[in-house]
């Protein structure tokens, strides 16, 4: 098969390496298409260490919609060419491949195949493109129920990268009455747009009266503040963990699920007074993956938008450095 196989900084080939050979208990996922990671392109520009383990001369990718190729005899409930998307944690037996499954080769193998654990059936509803989505929405899904949002409430997202928006669409899908993300790309901030989200340049607005503006103002612990109930950081800017201890209103939630680079300081006093809350949230669980397929089986929203562009195998060098440019593309997908 040919092998997307990472060989460091600035560095991705396309190899030959052995086709998976398929026991009796497992079966073969033949990739259909791929998406690729915000944490694939920081590895890309940056070098190992990260996340995700990927490793020189490994493969790597982890978002992915597959077509079963092979079925192992003693497997009795599934068939060749029902389509699947591989839970990344659990589909190679390897919890530490959760990253590097093999998204960007043509085969993936699975030994433990199980309905609901580490592999799920994809609905007809949901295009091969838009189920390329299905795992980085995901960890936009878990990040938004972190959130606990409530019928009603307002929520803003700082970061419209495929997280972030999955998220943002996802407190639509839990019932949030606004939803507003923030982001210095107005090109995929107008992509934002179209999909029916409030959207904010927050490039220039350290104080955040465009916001304020936008959302309406509260009662913070230090003053005024944006009437937001949750905040959700997928930009992993200081900043934006800086905005939320300033302008956070009483009772706010805040949820992390971008991976920042540096130690932060946070005020315990000013949380715990203004009865206001930090989460991580990194992840996902099975009631993440059914929500998500039933937000995309809905037809509410066109998931397709964030692709902007799509490149044959061969050309994963250079679609990785296409999603590295984020004023010109939102989320590059990779065809097999």
């Amino acid at each position: 098969m040919k092998a997307g196989i990472y060989l460091g900084q600035g560095s991705v080939e396309i190899q030959e390496r052995p086709d998976p050979v398929c026991g009796d208990d497992g079966i073969v996922l033949k990739n259909i298409y791929s998406s690729i990671c915000g944490t694939d392109v920081a590895v890309y520009n940056h070098g190992t260490g990260l996340g995700h383990r990927i490793t020189i001369g490994g493969e790597f990718g982890h978002e992915t919609v597959c077509r079963v190729a092979a079925v192992g005899k003693n497997v009795t409930d599934i068939n060749v060419g029902d389509r699947v998307y591989p839970y990344p944690l659990l589909v190679t037996g390897d919890p530490g491949r959760a990253g590097t499954i093999g998204g960007f080769s043509e085969y993936i193998y699975c030994p433990d195949p199980k309905w609901g654990e580490s592999i799920y059936h994809v609905n007809g509803k949901i295009s091969d493109r838009a189920a390329a989505l299905i795992e980085p929405f995901t960890v936009g899904c878990r990040a938004a129920r972190r959130g606990l949002p409530a019928a009603g409430e307002k929520a803003v997202v700082f970061g419209a990268g495929t997280i972030g928006i999955a998220a943002a669409l996802t407190l639509q899908y839990f019932g949030c009455s606004q939803v507003v993300i923030c982001d210095h790309s107005d090109f995929r901030l107008n992509i934002c747009r179209e999909l029916g989200l409030d959207v904010y340049n927050n490039s220039d607005d350290e104080t955040l009266s465009g916001l304020m503006d936008l959302m309406g103002s509260n009662r913070g612990i230090r003053g005024t503040a944006v009437d937001a109930d949750v905040w959700i950081d997928a930009a992993g800017s200081d900043s934006v963990l800086s905005a939320y201890e300033e302008y956070g209103k009483f009772n706010s939630r805040m949820i992390l699920v971008a991976v920042g680079s540096t130690l932060r300081q946070v005020n315990i006093l000013d949380l715990t007074f203004g009865q206001r809350s930090i989460t991580g949230s990194g992840g996902y669980a099975p009631e993440d993956v059914r929500d998500v397929m039933t937000m995309m089986e809905s037809g509410r929203w066109n998931i397709e938008k964030l692709i902007t562009h799509e490149f044959p195998q061969n050309q994963l060098p250079r679609a990785i450095e296409q999603a590295s440019d984020v004023d010109h593309a939102l989320n590059v997908i990779i065809r097999f």
